[in-house]
């Protein structure tokens, strides 16, 4: 059985259309349940998953609040109280394609060993996209993924989107629960709690796989395109990453130091080629990327 958990905050605007999307998949109904966990909403949100309700009754819908703010505390909730040997996490502001949950159950029976596995995402943008946005600063706001047209292994230093991916539930009980400081609390941009559950993963030898067939569209406001909102979220890149890595060992922190040298070198690169073709927005915003990171990474 499969348990679908969509932990949101203040999406009311979006949340009926997922569960939608979901209800109507090509996969039997009889096979999975939605699990919703409310963290501390203060909008219509409890009023749109009554009318989901209303209107997809044959549904299983099982509605949770989790009172402790925080992405990874919702996501922890979902694990705790979902009935599913798999769990699919899907973001609340965004829908999936209707072969979703079918291409998830059919990979997980056919590979036993399989223990996590992840879809493309796909954005789309209620506005037009920015002339500053680049390929480097597209996955960053908009967490796009795409990995072609064929199953395989996710790559090095490459692991599934938050949104869009799916574990044996099993595989909690040997890396443990989503890290519950690290991930969104509120309207903080804090993150890095999927990285620190696949660096996890990986340590541990535990592969996870790449699905095309799983498809997930993100909806990117108009909001996530402003200076304001960059700004704070590349600075709490740098803070998560601050966070996760001195959780670890100091040699891990310092590491991760030492990556960010490389990443400076390779962002005057780029930013040197983009210069060459006149496109200076989309190589100074990922100066203004860089530099907040690094300020986060170093605690200032």
């Amino acid at each position: 059985m499969l348990s679908v958990i969509i932990c949101t905050y203040n999406r009311d605007k979006y949340i009926y259309n997922v569960l939608r999307s979901i209800a109507e998949n090509d996969y039997p109904y009889t096979n999975y349940e939605i699990v919703l966990i409310n963290n501390n909403s203060t909008d219509r949100t409890e009023a749109e998953c009554k009318r989901f309700q209303t209107d997809f009754p044959q549904v299983t819908f099982r509605y949770f609040v989790e009172t402790q703010q925080g992405l990874s505390y919702a996501r922890n909730c979902g694990i705790h109280n979902s009935q599913g040997d798999l769990l699919v996490y899907v973001d609340d502001d965004a829908r999936v394609n209707p072969e979703y949950l079918s291409t998830y159950a059919r990979f997980f029976e056919s590979n036993p060993e399989a223990m996590a596995a992840g879809g493309p995402i796909i954005p789309e943008y209620e506005t037009e996209e920015p002339a500053w946005m680049s390929h480097y600063t597209r996955q960053l706001v908009t967490g796009k993924l795409y990995l072609g047209n064929h199953e395989k292994e996710f790559p090095h230093d490459a692991f599934p989107g938050g949104g869009n991916s799916c574990y044996r539930k099993s595989v909690f009980d040997r890396v443990g629960l989503f890290n519950v400081e690290l991930g969104r609390k509120g309207n903080s941009l804090i993150g890095a709690e999927e990285k620190d559950l696949f660096d996890k993963m990986t340590t541990l030898g535990i592969k996870f796989y790449y699905l095309p067939q799983s498809i997930l569209y993100h909806i990117i406001p108009e909001k996530k395109l402003t200076q304001d909102y960059f700004e704070r979220l590349t600075h709490g890149i740098g803070v998560s990453e601050r966070y996760r890595t001195k959780q670890i060992s100091p040699s891990k922190y310092r590491n991760r130091l030492f990556k960010e040298a490389i990443k400076w070198a390779a962002t005057l690169v780029l930013w040197t080629g983009f210069a060459l073709r006149g496109q200076f927005a989309k190589g100074n915003k990922l100066v203004v990327f860089r530099f907040n990171v690094s300020k986060g990474l170093l605690g200032k």
